[in-house]
């Protein structure tokens, strides 16, 4: 304020009293003129600018190196508003839904195909139950075999007999 101050001060030293406006003019006669205008400044202590603690730290030199790299690589971080963030999310979640809808939508069969699909189940048990017993009866001994062909021929004379 004080450099600002003498400037105004300095620019109009050298104006008339007619041709400084009404409000300044006010605003001189009711402030009191500073004591250091009359050249006696070398006496004055000097402001000097402060010190930021934070800013001098080693760390914070660091940090500010880092991030002036990582963004000159443009790796810099996203700092996105928290509405933006969940706009995405939410935009991401729903491309994620419909994709699932879309496969559903793919899977879902008609009844047609669900019936086939049983019919086809249905045969490739019966084909393994056969396929099982074949191998059953190529692993059962020859004893066996004969025992079962001779009960089958005796039951089927025993059938014949009792038709006549």
């Amino acid at each position: 304020p004080c450099i600002m101050f003498r400037c105004v001060y300095v620019f109009f030293s050298g104006l008339d009293q007619t041709d400084i406006p009404e409000g300044l003019s006010r605003a001189r006669s009711i402030m009191a003129e500073p004591d250091y205008m009359d050249g006696d400044t070398d006496e004055l202590v000097k402001p000097k600018k402060l010190l930021n603690p934070v800013k001098s730290s080693r760390d914070h030199q660091d940090l500010q190196r880092e991030l002036l790299m990582n963004q000159k690589r443009g790796l810099a971080p996203q700092n996105k508003p928290e509405l933006q963030k969940v706009m995405e999310k939410r935009k991401r979640d729903q491309v994620l839904k419909t994709q699932k809808e879309e496969q559903e939508a793919h899977k879902k069969k008609s009844d047609l195909e669900i019936e086939l699909m049983k019919r086809r189940e249905t045969l490739e048990q019966l084909e393994l139950e056969q396929h099982k017993n074949e191998e059953e009866q190529e692993n059962t001994p020859e004893f066996v075999k004969m025992k079962s062909n001779l009960r089958r021929t005796k039951q089927e004379v025993d059938g014949q007999e009792r038709a006549t």
